[in-house]
């Protein structure tokens, strides 16, 4: 009897837990797609030559959704669910990871390792005070969460598979060129404006399918956790960017 009494408890729990990722994963995918249903486009921007991956359509969140988003880990039934920041994220005792988990924050790293150069470019470059704001946000929530995959890598003996200052992935998802980092760096004003919101744009996509794939396919609960934020926080960040641009279009 007391068996079947736990088996009938843990089954709720693991139904619960399995909905609460497929939300997740549908959430990330709806906030990334939103405006692409035929919403008014900003002036074309000007191109970034080279870049690895073309910025697709800015996504349309609330105003009110700003910054980096908390994560929300589920607890038991009926105990309520702690909001964590991304530094706060530690691995639960015994816990597993496997290829794609190795994989995400393998690539991650040089991934806002680029963005944060991007963001370093624009005081001194940038026309508009609302890209400025941006900059300071993405410095904010990316240093932080390099840290975070710093740290993942180094506690399982990993941190080797980084490789030294500047290891890159031109195939990388929204990984921008030599070439175009070069063009955004001398470029200035108005132009710089929309270069580096036309770029960065289609690196915080880049992050987001990242993001995407390591939730279906990773296992680590720790890297789970990061990667909801990054696709919820980045989704936000590119309407914000959108609205930079277009102040009508929030």
């Amino acid at each position: 009897m007391a068996r079947n009494a736990t088996g009938g408890t843990r089954r709720p729990a693991i139904v619960f837990l399995a909905l609460v990722e497929t939300v997740t994963v549908l959430l990330a995918l709806g906030i990334a797609g939103i405006a692409t249903s035929g919403q008014d486009r900003p002036a074309a921007p000007v191109a970034a030559p080279d870049a690895t991956t073309p910025a697709p359509a800015p996504s349309v969140l609330p105003p009110s959704a700003i910054g980096t988003a908390p994560v929300i880990r589920p607890g038991r039934p009926g105990e309520s669910a702690p909001v964590l920041r991304p530094d706060q994220l530690t691995p639960p005792p015994g816990s597993g990871h496997n290829a794609a988990d190795i994989r995400f924050a393998t690539m991650m790293v040089p991934h806002h390792e680029q963005a944060l150069r991007m963001a370093a470019l624009v005081p001194d470059r940038a026309g508009s005070t609302g890209v400025i704001a941006v900059a300071d946000r993405i410095r904010a929530a990316q240093r932080p969460e390099v840290e975070v995959l710093r740290g993942w890598l180094r506690d399982r003996g990993l941190d080797s598979l980084l490789g030294g200052t500047g290891h890159e992935h031109p195939t990388m998802h929204g990984m921008q060129s030599p070439r175009a980092i070069a063009t955004l760096t001398a470029t200035t004003g108005t132009d710089f404006d929309r270069m580096f919101v036309e770029m960065m744009s289609a690196h915080h996509q880049g992050a987001i399918a990242m993001a995407q794939e390591v939730l279906v396919h990773g296992v680590d609960r720790q890297l789970r956790e990061l990667a909801r934020n990054i696709a919820f926080a980045q989704a936000v960040e590119v309407n914000r960017m959108r609205e930079v641009l277009d102040p009508a279009s929030k």
